[in-house]
């Protein structure tokens, strides 16, 4: 059984399943999280939607290089979680399937490329606290207790 975040589903409302996989960060007690603009400003851990024929971890080190700017090694699957959510980007109604790796930076390429995202540095105390949703976090506070 997956753990659900977030609202629950919305009875009578058809959604769509999209699979997603996002990365925490660490360096230390630090942690390397995106800041997402749109649709509302937020903090989150980069990652995002698995492309048609991608698999999980191509995704992930896309995903991550897009939003962040960085590269990454040594991905470990943390978990997973689910969450029912409306995504005005694609107008569209998700059941979104979020498998969480635990990776380390490896080097900054730059900026990112994703529009409308920034790479932050912080500390995991202040990332738990910021970060815009409750699996995110979760994955967080996993990591840092050391599973």
């Amino acid at each position: 059984m997956i753990r659900r975040f977030g609202e629950a589903p919305q009875h009578g409302q058809r959604y769509g399943i999209r699979h997603g996989v996002y990365a925490v960060l660490l360096r230390g007690s630090d942690v390397l999280v995106t800041r997402q603009e749109e649709p509302e400003p937020e903090f989150q851990l980069p990652g995002g939607g698995i492309d048609p024929g991608e698999s999980p971890l191509r995704a992930l080190y896309r995903e991550v290089r897009e939003e962040t700017g960085w590269t990454i090694t040594s991905p470990r699957r943390l978990g997973a979680f689910r969450r029912f959510v409306y995504m005005p980007e694609y107008d569209k109604w998700a059941e979104k399937l979020c498998t969480v790796y635990l990776a380390r930076p490896a080097r900054s390429l730059g900026s990112p490329s994703e529009p409308g995202h920034q790479a932050v540095w912080m500390t995991g105390s202040e990332a738990i606290w910021l970060l815009g949703n409750d699996g995110d976090r979760y994955f967080l506070e996993q990591a840092l207790s050391g599973l």
